[in-house]
């Protein structure tokens, strides 16, 4: 079993950012230490609406892993975690690889829940992780458009998906079905907005109609409405991972990591998590977020590293500018009670997408 004095499992925006701080400081891990995650690319999740709809190219929405691990010093492993046991601190990979961490970082993304209920008539893409729906969609695009596709969820990632399938692939029906209200964490002007948007190119909206079975290539509803649809897109918020409740670490009621505000295990502060697989009051499952947690993330773990008692602690935002690409020349802008779809606030959005990734680049 290979001990390492650092083991960064996933390569979530946190992750990122981190990697990117620590080439920037001129500080390298210690000799040993890893990155786990299955893909040699990392995705940025704000410009894969706007790649499915044609604004992107995919070499713009993706970061090249091993340039970045090279210069901070950390080897690239190529695998997937299995279980962990925070007892022992030790993970299982997909491989058969067993390893040790002496820290353990951990930001690793979730999934999105499905219907619980289904005969496997309909085929299911999560929108999580963004490389399988991807690579599922140029299959789509190229070869096998399906008739009809149906988005599951109400939140802005369903909103813009739906909007940049219907973009890409028009020969398709598009219908979003959210459980509850649509855009419901958003303001109210915001969900008008998108009503009016979704009428006007033609895609059926069904809002507080949580799917409860699939059979027979239709997707069922508690008040017995049938939609009938050749695919599903989960964009149904965050489910975590089966390990997550059985590695020890203290965890939710939905089974998320329970962190403090220094984004240390609440049980086991040698192990840290952010992200979608972890939960912190205060603190959405959002990337805006996620990539705010990544400078502390950083020092945190370069304090335990070196044996520093000096954390920073991570503060949450009350609000956050949410921009959502609907898959033309402009975008929806929202920001507390205010909502504006315009042209400026898409300008905005690809400014800030762009820089992002380039600030990943390593020359």
């Amino acid at each position: 079993m290979m001990t390492a004095p650092l083991i960064m499992v996933g390569a979530g925006h946190a992750h990122l950012v981190t990697l990117r701080d620590w080439i920037k400081q001129g500080y390298r891990a210690p000799a040993g230490s890893l990155l786990v995650t299955p893909e040699p690319d990392a995705w940025y999740s704000g410009m894969m609406p706007g790649l499915l709809a044609g604004r992107w190219q995919a070499e713009q929405c993706r970061a090249a892993l091993a340039p970045l691990c090279r210069a901070a010093g950390i080897s690239l492993q190529l695998d997937r975690l299995s279980t962990l046991d925070a007892e022992r601190s030790t993970l299982q990979l997909a491989s058969g690889a067993q390893l040790t961490g002496q820290v353990i970082s951990l930001d690793c993304g979730a999934g999105n829940p499905a219907p619980a209920n289904s005969d496997g008539s309909v085929e299911l893409i999560g929108a999580k992780p963004f490389g399988t729906l991807y690579r599922r969609w140029r299959q789509w695009r190229d070869a096998a458009t399906p008739a009809r596709i149906a988005v599951l969820g109400g939140g802005p990632a369903a909103v813009e998906l739906v909007l940049a399938l219907q973009r890409a692939l028009p020969s398709c029906q598009l219908t979003l079905i959210c459980a509850g209200p649509l855009l419901g964490a958003q303001p109210r002007r915001a969900a008008r907005i998108t009503r009016t948007l979704l009428t006007k190119r033609g895609i059926p909206l069904y809002e507080q109609h949580e799917i409860n079975r699939i059979q027979d290539g239709s997707l069922l509803t508690g008040d017995g409405r049938a939609v009938r649809t050749d695919a599903v897109v989960l964009a149904t918020g965050t489910a975590a991972a089966p390990w997550q409740e059985a590695s020890a670490l203290a965890t939710d009621g939905a089974g998320f990591i329970r962190i403090t505000d220094t984004l240390q295990s609440q049980s086991h502060p040698h192990i840290l998590a952010r992200g979608d697989c972890a939960t912190l009051a205060g603190c959405p499952h959002s990337g805006v977020y996620a990539v705010r947690q990544g400078a502390v993330l950083g020092h945190n773990l370069r304090a335990l590293l070196t044996g520093s008692p000096a954390l920073h602690h991570f503060q949450p935002q009350p609000r956050a500018l949410a921009l959502l690409a609907t898959a033309d020349a402009q975008a929806l802008a929202c920001y507390g009670p205010l909502a504006l779809r315009s042209r400026a606030a898409r300008r905005l959005k690809d400014h800030l997408d762009s820089g992002f990734m380039r600030s990943l680049q390593v020359s």
